[in-house]
């Protein structure tokens, strides 16, 4: 029977060089849920920016093994295999800093914030943090945290990944509503890799405008945009092609 690893980190940093200070994750399975929680130690001192967001201080790890060498290190990579599903909020990020551990995914991989954002198109944004408070999933983690032994803190790892648990309920839900006559997870898993056509400008000139307008009225602007912006994300560039094509 396949296993649903729900993952998310903490770090020193968002840099090329940050590394992983906190591991946490869930294993689920048909009768059980495993939690694994771990601090790791780190070459690299934690910004001050870092320590702003999740709070863990170089007084937290002093003394504690690395990444590699920890319990839940050894028991992500037992569970790394292909029958299983591996669950991130933007899981670029956490991947790209497991990788700087030797670890390389071989399970099936549903990103829950590109999922989101095929399924809640018009939602404001798409943070964890945003649908804890919008779907009231804050109602709901104290008494799931206490079943589990977590303590449930935003931006903590462990945290993060119980309210993550909850959210998923809610995304599968939606997917189902969604997508008639599929299996949810295979859907989830699929939507991972699908690119997302980008309803409303975020940023810039035309900010709050609908792309598929702009397309109509600016076009020269879009052709700008990818000739130009050599930062345009995958979703932008497949979202500005689409509607330039018509």
């Amino acid at each position: 029977m396949p296993q649903y690893i729900i993952l998310d980190t903490e770090t020193t940093g968002t840099q090329d060089q940050d590394r992983i200070i906190q591991l946490g994750f869930l294993v689920l399975d048909s009768k059980n849920v495993s939690v694994y929680n771990a601090f790791c130690s780190s070459d690299i001192p934690i910004s001050y920016a870092a320590m702003e967001v999740h709070g863990i201080t170089p007084e937290q790890i002093e003394g504690k093994p690395s990444c590699q060498e920890t319990e839940a290190f050894a028991a992500l990579n037992a569970l790394n295999v292909s029958e299983n599903y591996l669950i991130i909020h933007n899981a670029p990020f956490d991947l790209k800093m497991l990788e700087k551990e030797g670890f390389a995914c071989h399970m099936k991989l549903i990103d829950t914030l590109r999922v989101a954002k095929h399924v809640f198109e018009d939602e404001e944004a798409h943070r964890l943090q945003y649908f804890r408070y919008k779907m009231g999933l804050y109602k709901q983690e104290e008494a799931e945290a206490e079943a589990l032994g977590i303590v449930v803190k935003a931006h903590d790892a462990i945290g993060d990944v119980l309210v993550l648990k909850l959210f998923l309920s809610e995304l599968r839900k939606a997917v189902e509503a969604k997508f008639s006559n599929v299996n949810a997870v295979e859907m989830m898993v699929e939507l991972t890799q699908k690119p997302i056509l980008i309803k409303m400008f975020r940023f810039g000139k035309y900010r709050g405008q609908a792309v598929a307008d702009v397309a109509r009225e600016d076009s020269g602007y879009l052709k700008w945009m990818l000739d130009k912006m050599e930062n345009l994300d995958e979703d932008m560039r497949y979202t500005i092609n689409y509607y330039l094509q018509g």
